[in-house]
């Protein structure tokens, strides 16, 4: 279930960058990037949550948390 909800995230932030790439409407799609970035930040997390690595969870859940809330910034 997580390894399928990292994928759909991280083909939706490639998408959104290749967007902003193509068009000139990068700053209107930041922040929707961003959001899935966090998103997928917080994928990652979980699962290597349950893989035990406690370490690295708690950088991707801190990293994560702030790219939400950047992003929840940017939509204001």
């Amino acid at each position: 279930m997580l390894k399928l909800l990292r994928s759909l995230f991280a083909l939706i932030v490639i998408a959104l960058a290749a967007i902003s790439l193509i068009t000139s409407r990068s700053m209107e799609t930041m922040a929707y990037t961003q959001f899935f970035l966090g998103a997928l930040l917080l994928a990652m997390g979980l699962s290597e949550l349950q893989e035990k690595r406690k370490g690295m969870a708690w950088f991707l859940f801190l990293v994560s948390g702030l790219t939400l809330i950047q992003s929840i910034f940017a939509f204001i």
